[in-house]
């Protein structure tokens, strides 16, 4: 069981990931793809965080340890595979292939829009 405070920080990180997605639509609307892209993936990150630790127990407080634990997540528990490559799909096209090389294609506004359904899953497998 999750104590209180652990709880406060599970439900700050998902409406923190609601509210940079919400950032990221306004920049894809403003014609900024390529920081659109950026914002949803921090969306993407912050979400995948407040699953892990509402599952694991624990906030991973790096990119890498993220991606370890939903790994290890996605070994337990079938729902939770079914984000892992999502979520690899936003680390490599949105963070590394469009705002880093900006190599934008045609699948980023769609990556970006469907961050939302992502959150939601997300949120709904960690029970906040």
């Amino acid at each position: 069981m999750t104590s209180t405070s652990t709880r406060d920080r599970i439900v700050e990180l998902f409406a923190d990931a609601r509210q940079v997605h919400s950032q990221a639509i306004a920049r894809l609307e403003a014609g900024d793809v390529r920081d659109a892209a950026e914002k949803a993936w921090c969306a993407t990150k912050r979400a995948t965080d407040a699953l892990i630790l509402a599952l694991a127990g624990e906030e991973p407080v790096t990119t890498a340890r993220t991606t370890d634990e939903l790994d290890a997540l996605a070994d337990r528990d079938p729902q939770a595979r079914t984000l892992l490559g999502r979520y690899f799909s936003r680390l490599g096209q949105l963070h590394g292939a469009c705002f880093y090389d900006a190599r934008c294609n045609p699948q980023t506004e769609r990556r970006i829009r469907e961050t939302a359904a992502y959150i939601d899953d997300a949120q709904n497998l960690a029970g906040a």
